[in-house]
């Protein structure tokens, strides 16, 4: 899926103006008037590609993912879901006129849902790769984040080349558990040393447990299960960094231009960034 503590894609766009006198007033109202008419013209423009769209279900954009990747999705005290990704796909709905309707599910059945078109889209905290590109498109990048490793505060292992012969609990169909099954030849540290977990969470109450000696997993989740779980700590050192990008079935490039248009809408007007602000404090 998924990598890491994040962030982010870019600033609101800044007009710069120059006058003096009274006509300073005059400039200003026209660009504002110019900027107003700008943004409404690439609304409208949003609106009329959604109006075009098929979707999985009439009216709704349907999101595929895995509620157990604090902070990116999560499900509330109430049953609801919420997180990063939850507000800026409900942001994206809202420019593109349709209700967003969320599928929780396995990371795995997330990603597969979105491949066969049974969802919209997925996202999740996924990451691009190779192997990915091949069954999906993804759109442009809306958040990044870096994996990291989780150990008991008294643990022997204090940097990457530790890991070696350890026992690795990771997300199932992540790129932390790709990364980390692949050979040792390809930088990995072998299959036969990584278990693998439905969701982040029970690979870190295996890791309390004592049934693994790690966990590699992305910053943002790392920290808040650190936080809930004294005796535990994340390495100083990264293990990957990565961008996070939506996923959609191949070829299906009308909701791909769609979404990619409503992202960079968010981006210029600041959205992006201050959901990602809501739910990640920069340090």
């Amino acid at each position: 899926m998924k990598k890491i503590t994040a962030l982010l894609l870019g600033a609101a766009m800044a007009l710069s103006l120059a006058a003096c006198g009274s006509s300073a007033s005059v400039s200003e109202s026209t660009a504002s008037s110019e900027a107003a008419s700008s943004e409404a013209a690439s609304t409208e423009a949003t609106a009329e590609t959604a109006g075009e769209l098929t979707t999985v279900n009439a009216g709704k954009l349907t999101m595929s993912t895995n509620a157990a990747f604090p902070p990116y999705e999560m499900t509330a005290d109430d049953g609801s879901f919420e997180g990063i990704d939850i507000e800026i796909a409900g942001a994206i709905a809202d420019k593109l006129g349709l209700e967003l309707q969320v599928d929780d599910m396995d990371f795995d059945a997330a990603l597969l849902a979105a491949q066969t078109g049974k969802s919209d889209m997925i996202m999740a905290g996924v990451t691009v790769t190779e192997d990915r590109l091949t069954v999906m498109d993804f759109s442009d990048t809306y958040a990044s984040g870096i994996q990291v490793v989780i150990v008991p505060e008294d643990s022997d292992i204090t940097s990457i080349d530790d890991m070696t012969g350890k026992m690795i609990g990771v997300q199932r169909g992540t790129t932390g558990d790709l990364y980390c099954s692949d050979t040792v030849e390809n930088g990995g540290f072998g299959a036969e040393n990584v278990t693998p977990y439905d969701n982040g969470l029970t690979a870190v109450q295996a890791l309390m447990n004592g049934q693994v000696d790690c966990v590699v997993i992305d910053n943002a989740p790392a920290q808040e299960f650190v936080a809930a779980n004294p005796g535990l700590k994340i390495l100083d050192t990264e293990y990957a960094n990565e961008d996070y990008a939506i996923g959609v079935a191949k070829g299906n490039t009308a909701l791909l231009d769609a979404i990619n248009g409503a992202l960079a809408e968010l981006k210029a007007d600041g959205t992006l960034q201050s959901i990602v602000d809501k739910y990640i404090t920069a340090e």
